[in-house]
């Protein structure tokens, strides 16, 4: 996603044919846990209730063997969403407000130092793991060194150069400035230097009985499910949330029938029908909750006719409808993306240039329009389709045929650049063979979504950074621009806001005029809960966290919440 120096945790985009998951952006929540405070003394001293909390992040078969290793991504634990509540990291952060405050887990605190290539953290104190040892430094330095020696769990790709322990405190160092990366580093999972000094390779390490800090611990695992009970020794004091079941559940169908039979208590899917199914028959208890975080966007391939051609990638933009998109390809869950310069709004609307305030994208299909730009740019038309000289103007879309919003999402604007006059169709193969293209730039136009993160430097080095062509999560355009590599550079140097703006204007500019990118709806935090056994979940009106039931801001969601009786 970024160049070497970041791989945030990326909430799931698709885990099967309709299964969303991203993560949104919107207002601070009034009560945010002051540095160093513990999140569970926002709890309510409710009496821990008799009443699992049931919840899904992602359809899953089983979960034998089991292995909860908080470094591997492709574990059943991960991908449901149950290992965050058990291995914590130094902090969170909230999802639904970039400029929000984090909130501090197993540190209490922070400072830079170097001009940004290090930095300190103050390690919360008293807190035990789940075998009764105590947490230190050490631990945490242990654990930052792991990813230093082994590349392999280094999914955040830290420029990691090593951390020292020294009394409370631990300094972690890198080779270049990471003030940009502080969600990566601090979001980084701590684990026992008495248990993982002698695994070898953590990467291929199976954590069958995990030993971690957090508010749950793992009372069973079976090709049903995951059973979580809450820890009574968490530093945070005893989770109100007693138990926790994480079944297995194979398909969005069954997800739905368990919601809205009151069998799923919380659930992060993209299912089609939310409304009438389950939100109409019990509009007091049932509850979505949908905030945009993402932005998803069309990449044209910038080496390749003819999207490498400025003209074609205007007449794209205003010949899509992007109302259609959300309404029919994403069933009315992911808004339009209104400005062209791609940032996350509302929540990075306080870096959006003045300069390009004024960039708005049109919600329809403005084919006049389209079809003017490559008149005016030398193009005619020949049996109805577009050529500029001998060359035809055709343009393929390519989307998983299995991801189905995208598939549906993709026919339209083939249809859309059809009545254009660019011959367009949508070409659908398996999610491995896409992504091999798409990294490969084996492709000439594909849907995508952007980064989820708190920074917006982050959004922008991973959609037009040089470095990131050939990884598989970014630049997917395959973008060579020294210039913007210069513009993201001094970006990343930056630490306040009116430093931000200052040096993403032009970045914001030449997303905006040069559609290297070209925005079509913001990606949402799917999010379904059932507000009868427990209160206290994240909303539109309580943007806390977002509400996906995902790792890592799960852990929060739960803290947040209390027994209704």
């Amino acid at each position: 996603m970024e160049p070497k120096t970041y791989r945030p945790s990326v909430l799931k985009r698709r885990a099967s044919a309709t299964v969303v998951a991203a993560a949104a952006s919107a207002a601070l929540v009034a009560a945010l846990v002051a540095p160093g405070a513990s999140i569970a003394a926002t709890h309510s001293a409710h009496a821990a209730s008799g009443t699992p909390l049931i919840f899904e992040s992602s359809p899953e078969v089983g979960f034998t063997p089991a292995n909860y290793n908080p470094y591997v991504q492709s574990t059943a634990a991960y991908q449901a969403g149950a290992d965050s509540l058990i291995y914590e990291p130094l902090m969170d952060f909230n999802l639904a407000n970039p400029a929000a405050k984090p909130y501090y887990m197993l540190a209490t605190g922070y400072s830079w130092g170097n001009k940004g290539k290090s930095i300190t953290f103050t390690i919360r104190q008293g807190v035990k793991f789940s075998n009764g040892t105590a947490m230190t430094s050490a631990d945490v330095a242990f654990s930052f060194n792991l990813l230093k020696q082994y590349a392999d769990v280094n999914t955040a790709g830290l420029a990691l150069t090593g951390a020292t322990a020294s009394g409370n405190d631990v300094t972690v160092t890198f080779k270049t400035p990471q003030y940009t990366n502080l969600q990566s580093i601090g979001n980084t999972y701590i684990v026992p230097q008495s248990v993982w000094s002698s695994v070898g390779d953590p990467g291929t390490y199976v954590d069958s009985t995990p030993v971690g800090t957090g508010p749950y611990t793992v009372t069973s695992t079976g090709a049903a499910g995951i059973t979580l009970t809450a820890n009574p020794s968490y530093w945070g004091g005893a989770p109100a949330v007693s138990e926790i079941e994480v079944p297995a559940i194979a398909s969005n169908t069954t997800v739905l029938s368990l919601l809205t039979s009151n069998q799923l208590t919380w659930a992060g899917n993209f299912i089609t029908g939310l409304a009438s199914a389950y939100v109409k028959p019990s509009p007091t208890t049932h509850k979505v909750w949908f905030a945009p975080v993402q932005t998803n966007s069309l990449e044209p391939n910038l080496t390749k006719w003819p999207t490498n051609q400025l003209a074609v990638r205007q007449a794209i933009s205003l010949a899509i409808d992007r109302t259609a998109i959300d309404t029919q390809g994403e069933a009315g869950l992911e808004p339009v993306a209104t400005n062209a310069s791609g940032l996350v709004l509302p929540g990075f609307k306080n870096l959006l240039s003045p300069a390009v305030k004024s960039a708005s994208l049109s919600p329809v299909s403005q084919t006049a329009k389209a079809i003017a730009v490559l008149k005016a740019a030398g193009y005619k038309l020949k049996g109805g389709y577009f050529y500029l000289g001998s060359k035809e103007v055709t343009v393929p879309v390519t989307d998983p045929a299995a991801y189905t919003d995208y598939a549906e999402d993709d026919s339209l604007i083939a249809a859309e650049l059809r009545k254009a006059h660019i011959k367009s169709t949508f070409y659908g193969p398996s999610p491995a063979v896409w992504a091999a293209n798409i990294t490969k730039g084996n492709f000439v136009l594909t849907q995508h979504w952007s980064q989820t993160t708190i920074s917006a430097y982050q959004l922008y080095n991973s959609w037009l950074n040089s470095d990131e062509i050939g990884n598989s999560s970014g630049n997917f355009e395959r973008l060579k621009d020294p210039a913007i590599n210069a513009d993201l550079a001094k970006l990343a140097g930056q630490t306040s806001v009116s430093g931000q703006l200052k040096d993403i204007t032009p970045i914001e500019q030449y997303v905006a005029q040069d559609l290297p990118v070209i925005p079509t709806v913001y990606g949402a935090a799917f999010d379904e809960y059932n507000s009868s056994a427990f209160s206290g979940w994240p909303s539109a009106t309580n943007q806390y966290e977002i509400g996906q039931p995902g790792s890592p801001q799960n852990e929060i969601v739960v803290l947040h919440l209390k027994p209704t009786s």
